[in-house]
C-alpha cells in the first residue's frame, strides 16, 4: 500500500527493513490494485478540505464549485 501511495520503491524497501530489492519488488506484485473500493466525500469550502486532507483523503478533482476527494477503504 505504501508503494501505490508513494510511488518510491526505494522508499519502500527501506520502511519494510529489506536489504535487497528483489524482495520488496516481490511484496509489491503481491498487491492487486484493479478492485480498489473507495470512500467518497466532497468539500465545498477550505475548512472541510482540510479536514478531509488531515483526516487521510486524497484530493481528485473539482465539479460545479465541489472538491473531489478519496480515500482507500
Amino acid at each position: 500500500m505504501e508503494y501505490h501511495r508513494t510511488k518510491d520503491i526505494i522508499h519502500v524497501m527501506q520502511t519494510l527493513g529489506h536489504k535487497n530489492i528483489g524482495n520488496t519488488l516481490i511484496y509489491t506484485q503481491l498487491i492487486n490494485f484493479q478492485n480498489d473500493d473507495y470512500i467518497c466525500k466532497t468539500a465545498c469550502n477550505l475548512a472541510e478540505a482540510s479536514q478531509l486532507i488531515e483526516a487521510g483523503f486524497e484530493y481528485v478533482t473539482e465539479m460545479e464549485s465541489y472538491k473531489l476527494f478519496r480515500k482507500r477503504k
